[in-house]
């Protein structure tokens, strides 16, 4: 190959977030202005681009509130933008959803709700339900994001703690008609996965969040514990008649994107092997399972010969415990990378990218990293043990060290984590 890998890499990368970009996707599934008014809402870290799309394309009025993260948001014409805290809600993301709520007390069936979510949507539509305090929520959440809980566990208990989640912002709406753009950042594109459902039936029931917070030995506030045992914490099922007009529409899922960069590559002559869109679990136990893939690329030409590129998506999740001394910095693609790096030590021609599509790796300035054959003998180099950083989860401290973060600020769009072990 003429280009250089990293290169190549950071091209496959971009080709991945380009094919999920709002911009490009949205306008070809707004449905028709209706005979009343159009309310958009929304939330998610895509929600600002979704917005931006809509006002550029929507013909006719329009007005709404859409919630995204800090950073994330863009300046609007009709559409107001607020800014929220994620992964952890916060007090401008429950005033901006008791905001929305308000914004469909008066709607009729004339009118058209347009509800834009993208992943983030769960933290950044906080209205808790019940006697349950915001305070009291954010530490549900903390608990479960250090937990290794996966994020159909977390947005099971997200929604059954909720007001608005799990199908009850479709409630609030009714009677009017509500269309759901979505763009999915959880594995198998579940819409009653993809911040916590809003406006879609849900499955799951109040038994099944406490299981979980049990299953992870999470401990509640008396608070949580006597609603999630009420009936107020249960969920709208798909008989609800607020789903009779509804509609959900998927303008961009994480297979897109990876079949984006498999086009890419192969105009590079690179073969790409897609090993799926949806790989979940610990990022070292994700590295260790890539890693022996990459070997027998490598060494045997099996499942595909060289040179390839093996590209996934999904979520893998970091469980923060045991680790030696006090936690460092990184997010979960900075940490499979690492193991990655300390599995295959150097191994000759084998190159590697992970970075978050919504270009924030956890709650870091990182998108991801890249790591090179060379990465473990330039770190010691630098006095920088891998395994050690490794062990307290210090994964950005190290490839900030050897200059192999990639930084892109923010997206404005999330169809999760992308990986790409190029073998030459």
């Amino acid at each position: 190959m003429d280009q250089d890998p990293q290169d190549f890499l950071k091209q496959l990368f971009d080709e991945a977030v380009a094919a999920a970009d709002p911009l490009v996707t949205l306008s070809a599934h707004l449905p028709p202005p209706p005979p009343g008014r159009t309310i958009v809402i929304g939330a998610g870290k895509a929600a600002a681009s979704m917005a931006k799309a809509v006002e550029d394309n929507w013909q006719g009025a329009l007005m709404g509130l859409v919630i995204t993260r800090y950073g994330h948001g863009l300046p609007l014409d009709h559409i107001k933008v607020v800014e929220a805290g994620h992964p952890v809600p916060d007090a401008e993301g429950a005033q901006a959803a008791n905001d929305i709520l308000a914004l469909l007390e008066p709607l009729t069936e004339d009118d058209l709700v347009l509800c834009l979510i993208s992943g983030g949507g769960s933290s950044l539509l906080a209205k808790p339900g019940g006697d349950i305090t915001l305070e009291e929520k954010k530490a549900v959440t903390r608990a479960l994001l250090a937990s290794g809980a996966n994020i159909t566990e977390m947005n099971t208990v997200r929604k059954h703690l909720s007001a608005i989640k799990g199908g009850r912002l479709a409630m609030a709406a009714h009677p009017a008609k509500i269309v759901t753009l979505m763009i999915s950042d959880v594995p198998g594109d579940d819409p009653a996965v993809i911040a916590s459902g809003p406006t879609v039936p849900d499955g799951t029931n109040s038994a099944d969040a406490r299981a979980i917070l049990q299953k992870y030995q999470i401990d509640i506030p008396a608070s949580v514990e006597a609603f999630l045992k009420s009936d107020a914490s249960e969920t709208p099922g798909p008989d609800h008649p607020a789903f009779a007009r509804a509609e959900t529409v998927m303008i961009a899922t994480p297979q897109m994107s990876l079949q984006a960069a498999a086009a890419h590559a192969m105009t590079q002559g690179i073969t790409p092997l897609v090993l799926g869109d949806s790989i979940e679990g610990e990022a070292r136990d994700v590295a260790g399972v890539l890693a022996a893939i990459a070997r027998q690329v490598k060494y045997f030409d099996q499942p595909g010969a060289k040179p390839c590129v093996l590209i996934s998506g999904g979520e893998t999740t970091v469980t923060v415990k045991d680790s030696e001394g006090t936690p460092g910095r990184g997010g979960r693609n900075c940490e499979f990378l690492l193991s990655l790096a300390v599995l295959l030590d150097g191994m000759e021609t084998v190159f590697a990218l992970a970075c978050d599509t919504d270009g924030i790796d956890g709650t870091e300035d990182n998108a991801g990293a890249v790591i090179t054959p060379d990465s473990l003998t330039r770190a010691t180099k630098q006095g920088l043990d891998a395994r050690q950083y490794l062990a307290r989860h210090d994964s950005y401290s190290l490839f900030e060290g050897v200059s192999d973060l990639i930084k892109t600020g923010p997206t404005r769009t999330n169809v999760n984590d992308f990986r790409a072990i190029l073998i030459l």
